[in-house]
């Protein structure tokens, strides 16, 4: 009935299991807040004292039966360390043209060690000798999926003839060239638009010591005008862009 978070993560299993929870509360938070999916699509769960919904599998809702089972495809991926995943709402108008236009998209960016924690990642004020503590991945986690809530209640309502998409982008040189995960094939889509000036906006990270997740979103600047600026660290004005979410600030993506 809740998110718990482990008193010690010792294991890169532990690890996962942690980053794979927090996708899910994650997702089930976006596409519950935009109104993706009717309200008998999700269950109630617990993150410490924030309460989340969490997408189900419905029989009544053939969509949130396939984002599930999307899911799990990224589950399989996430678990290879192939993968960095994108999930974008979309004009349903536009949806078979080789040029997506977009209207929301969110970047969910996965990195992977093994040789502990990626310090930089967390603070720039921290030393590359300190070490990252249970209780900075809760307080990141939390801030994440508060942020997300907050954000997700400002935004201006979804055009009523959206679709959502999901889609894989991978790690090449370590990815095989023909791997799709359960739920998955090729894409036929090389690269989205936005039909309005689009405003790139950093959500938050949160990192463990095997794991790095980060959540970008890029959407319509004309549906950020609800939006406290003080409450996300702006970026600059977003250019269309050929993969979703691509950090201008950070040199390795």
């Amino acid at each position: 009935s809740a998110v718990v978070f482990p008193k010690k993560i010792a294991t890169e299993q532990q690890s996962l299991m942690l980053v794979k929870r927090l996708l899910a509360v994650a997702v089930s938070c976006i596409t519950y807040l935009r109104g993706i999916f009717p309200e008998s699509a999700y269950g109630t769960r617990y993150m410490d004292d924030v309460c989340v919904k969490i997408l189900r599998e419905d029989r009544n809702c053939p969509g949130s039966t396939q984002l599930v089972k999307w899911m799990l495809g990224c589950y399989d991926a996430l678990q290879k360390k192939y993968v960095s995943l994108p999930v974008s709402s979309e004009e349903f108008n536009h949806y078979w043209l080789c040029l997506q236009t977009v209207t929301e998209c969110y970047h969910f960016k996965f990195k992977y060690t093994h040789t502990g924690p990626l310090l930089d990642f967390c603070s720039k004020d921290r030393k590359s000798g300190s070490s990252l503590s249970c209780a900075d991945t809760k307080k990141a986690s939390i801030l994440l999926i508060r942020k997300i809530y907050v954000l997700m209640q400002n935004l201006s309502p979804l055009p009523n003839d959206v679709c959502l998409t999901m889609k894989l982008l991978y790690y090449d040189e370590v990815t095989p060239p023909d791997y799709q995960p359960p739920g998955f094939k090729e894409a036929k889509h090389e690269g989205m638009m936005f039909s309005e000036e689009p405003m790139y906006l950093n959500v938050g990270e949160v990192p463990t010591p095997f794991h790095v997740l980060k959540l970008h979103i890029t959407t319509e600047k004309q549906r950020m005008e609800n939006v406290d600026k003080n409450i996300l660290k702006q970026g600059e004005p977003a250019e269309p862009l050929q993969l979703c979410g691509v950090s201008r600030d950070d040199p390795e993506e």
